[in-house]
């Protein structure tokens, strides 16, 4: 039975659904859902997700929403050996990152609707400002990190990386200044030779 996956390929949280599915070369369909595309406010859609939120993930009879948890059902589910991370401690490393990842939604939002979504007459410079400087010390916390593993899930690409690579794209490709953090650099460039990234990733800013 072929995954879906609801939501427009263009978000952050739903690049993370895909890359994943991808990495695990599992057979999807994925279906547009959320900003243009509407759908997500339908009854029938809020039967599935009450948020109103993309992604949702359909899986035979089980429906899920929240990116994070979504990534880590697949992995566990189809990543034996791969993107699972068998060892408690190990996978613990990893899905703090996860988490951790959710601190990028307030502040990117400024940045990328200040930037991307608003006629450059009617931007709030002040709020764009305010959340380049909290996404770039995000980041700096990142590079910190990276300066003593070559991957933020471990010693293998994983799990965390796949989470925080979305946002990394938009920091890295978007017009905007940011301080030097050369291990953020080097593991970004790393994510850019992966053979998912174009199709997952890399496939227009959020």
């Amino acid at each position: 039975m072929t995954i879906k996956i609801w939501g427009r390929r263009n978000s952050a949280n739903v690049k993370k659904v895909l890359w994943a599915a991808e990495e695990l070369g599992l057979p999807y369909e994925q279906i547009d859902a959320g900003g243009a595309f509407g759908i997500v406010s339908t009854p029938d859609y809020l039967a599935r997700n009450p948020n109103g939120l993309v992604p949702l993930l359909e899986d035979g009879d089980l429906t899920l929403w929240e990116s994070n948890t979504i990534v880590r059902y697949l992995a566990a589910r189809y990543g034996a050996g791969t993107l699972w991370i068998a060892d408690p401690g190990a996978r613990a490393e990893a899905e703090k990152w996860m988490d951790w990842s959710h601190q990028f939604a307030a502040p990117f939002r400024e940045v990328i609707f200040g930037l991307l979504r608003t006629p450059p007459e009617k931007r709030n410079l002040a709020a764009i400002e305010g959340g380049r400087v909290a996404v770039a010390r995000l980041f700096g916390i990142a590079d910190a990190a990276l300066a003593t593993t070559p991957w933020l899930s471990g010693p293998a690409f994983g799990i965390a990386d796949i989470v925080l690579g979305p946002f990394a794209y938009v920091w890295m490709e978007l017009a905007i200044e940011r301080p030097d953090h050369p291990h953020l650099a080097d593991w970004y460039r790393r994510l850019q030779t992966r053979p998912t990234w174009p199709t997952a990733v890399a496939i227009g800013l959020s």
